[in-house]
């Protein structure tokens, strides 16, 4: 159902709000760059920052902006169920494709809580769900027998899995039948995931490089695991280097090189420092990236 070179798509600032014509320019670049999925107001979009307002209304322009071109996949993701109820209810009014929803951020539930979690979402989304497994912001891991268990919900259709446990596709695919999307959330470890039954990542570096990311991709999907081995090992610099201090900084300082967007988060992720700058200069630099004009 989604597969292919997904972009976890940064939040542009400017003045303290929500830039808008540098989220619509946005994805314009991915549209013309060979994106296959859209995935705003997720961790790199900075959802735990915004306000209901900007968090929907974020929402509303990607989806207007893409207007049927390519999938969207809305962040959705709360540790509060009603709140996440009402984002994913919103996303499928303003007509995304599908829900990201991560885990309980800080409420730390059981697995019994993730799966009841998950139900109850379940039981009021109208839109397929991806289930994101990210136990280094989560706290918690949705282990792979829970996974299994969120697999059988009818609105459930996949994975974000940035675990970077390259065991886990494997694991769960040994547990779980019928189709699910196996989609990783971790850059350096995307090619190695697919080749373990991956269909895709959904990726932080893609908002900087979306072609390169793209053309991975399709390599993977062909088979050609060699052509996608040497785009890896060129990609590689700019994967540590978005994450040489917290994300998203580094990702919009990179697509702010590009005239893409300001390089502003919100607090509490803070301005890179300069030595993080110039590497990531460096970086942009030697892929030859295309500037906007």
């Amino acid at each position: 159902m989604f597969n292919g070179s997904m972009v976890a798509l940064i939040t542009p600032f400017s003045s303290g709000q929500v830039d808008e014509k540098s989220l619509s320019r946005l994805v314009k670049y991915h549209l013309d760059s060979g994106t296959d999925v859209l995935v705003p107001v997720g961790t790199t979009g900075e959802a735990s920052t915004l306000s209901s307002q900007e968090h929907k209304r974020v929402v509303e322009i990607v989806v207007s902006e893409v207007a049927g071109q390519i999938p969207v996949i809305a962040g959705a993701g709360s540790n509060n169920v009603a709140e996440a109820i009402e984002y994913a209810e919103h996303a499928a009014d303003v007509g995304a494709d599908a829900v990201l929803h991560v885990m309980g951020y800080y409420n730390r539930p059981n697995q019994e809580g993730i799966f009841q979690h998950f139900k109850a979402l379940d039981e009021t989304t109208r839109l397929p769900i991806i289930a994101y497994n990210v136990p280094a912001r989560a706290v918690i891991d949705i282990l792979p027998d829970t996974m299994a268990r969120i697999a059988t919900l009818k609105n459930v259709v996949g994975v974000k899995d940035a675990t970077a446990d390259l065991s886990r596709p494997l694991r769960e695919r040994l547990l779980i039948d019928g189709d699910f999307c196996f989609i990783s959330g971790e850059d350096p470890t995307a090619v190695a995931y697919n080749v373990h039954g991956g269909q895709g990542c959904i990726s932080v570096s893609a908002n900087v490089a979306p072609a390169l990311c793209a053309e991975l991709q399709t390599a993977c999907a062909e088979n050609r695991y060699q052509d996608a081995l040497d785009l890896q090992l060129k990609l590689m610099p700019l994967h540590r280097a978005m994450f040489t201090e917290p994300s998203p900084a580094g990702a919009k300082y990179a697509c702010s090189l590009l005239g893409l967007n300001e390089p502003t988060c919100r607090l509490p992720i803070v301005e890179l420092r300069d030595v993080t700058k110039r590497n990531i200069e460096d970086v942009v630099e030697k892929l030859e990236l295309p500037r906007m004009r």
